[in-house]
């Protein structure tokens, strides 16, 4: 992308249909600072330049009633690729970025970034971000057009983002700030105050 020029135009989705099991409750309604967690991701979203934001999963009524679009899952209890499928499935723009609901630092410049790096080579996938070796699948940004291959892969039975991610050759983007990435799985995430804040 052009410095100076607009941002492509993509769509945002949270993904707010996991188990919590770890949260103890719905991580997408946990409040942060006064704001629901998938609120906030959405938020970011919007921020980041995205024209269409909603949710996929989880308690619907109450993510509608705090302002969100939600649809429900295409394949619930199938994990973050059948989020992923369900959100490319229901966004209006060929480029999507889709983010799990429990990012509290989501920051619009970490999704510009990811969606910048799709955007800039059009035989691209997906881009996912790099941050010390270790990729971050649940803040990527996807074409909607590699929805036949993924539905492919979970069609086997694959439900490991990280194996579909290597099968389409997505490619790696370096420099997101890691505290945009750190997820909060526990009450202790939130309670220990140390997930770090984000640039905006």
């Amino acid at each position: 992308m052009t410095p100076g020029l607009p941002a492509p135009i993509f769509s945002g989705v949270v993904l707010t249909g996991g188990a919590s099991r770890r949260m103890g409750r719905d991580k997408a309604l946990v409040e942060v600072g006064g704001r629901a967690l998938a609120v906030r991701v959405a938020q970011a979203l919007r921020d980041a330049g995205a024209g269409q934001v909603f949710a996929v999963g989880g308690a619907l009524d109450t993510l509608r009633d705090l302002g969100l679009a939600a649809v429900p899952d295409d394949h619930p209890g199938e994990g973050p690729v059948g989020g992923l499928l369900t959100a490319l499935s229901h966004a209006s723009s060929p480029v999507v970025a889709v983010l799990a609901c429990d990012l509290p630092a989501a920051a619009p410049s970490a999704v510009r970034l990811v969606v910048a790096a799709l955007d800039a080579d059009p035989d691209l996938a997906c881009a996912i971000p790099m941050v010390q070796g270790r990729s971050e699948p649940l803040h990527g940004a996807w074409r909607r057009s590699s929805h036949p291959r993924i539905q492919a892969m979970f069609d086997r039975g694959e439900r490991a983002m990280h194996s579909v991610i290597a099968d389409l050759g997505g490619t790696a983007v370096h420099g997101v700030d890691p505290a945009a990435l750190a997820d909060a799985d526990t009450p202790a995430d939130l309670e220990a105050g140390a997930l770090p804040h984000s640039s905006p």
